[in-house]
């Protein structure tokens, strides 16, 4: 499932996200949601999130 609806996100979620830093490369980054950071319902590039270990990015994918 894609990460493009806030509403499919919740804290403690295990997600898969693509840090600022890895936005040319696509390497995803797997951790648990800690902060929904992203306001609007919607992101076409997906919600930023912060992760229970600090990293900051957008979610491309839900794990469960």
């Amino acid at each position: 499932m894609s990460g493009t609806h806030r509403s499919d996100i919740h804290v403690g979620l295990l997600v898969q996200i693509v840090l600022k830093q890895d936005q040319r490369t696509g390497k995803l980054t797997q951790g648990t949601v800690a902060k929904i950071l992203t306001n609007s319902p919607t992101h076409p590039h997906g919600i930023k999130v912060r992760l229970t270990n600090g990293e900051v990015g957008r979610v491309k994918e839900i794990l469960g």
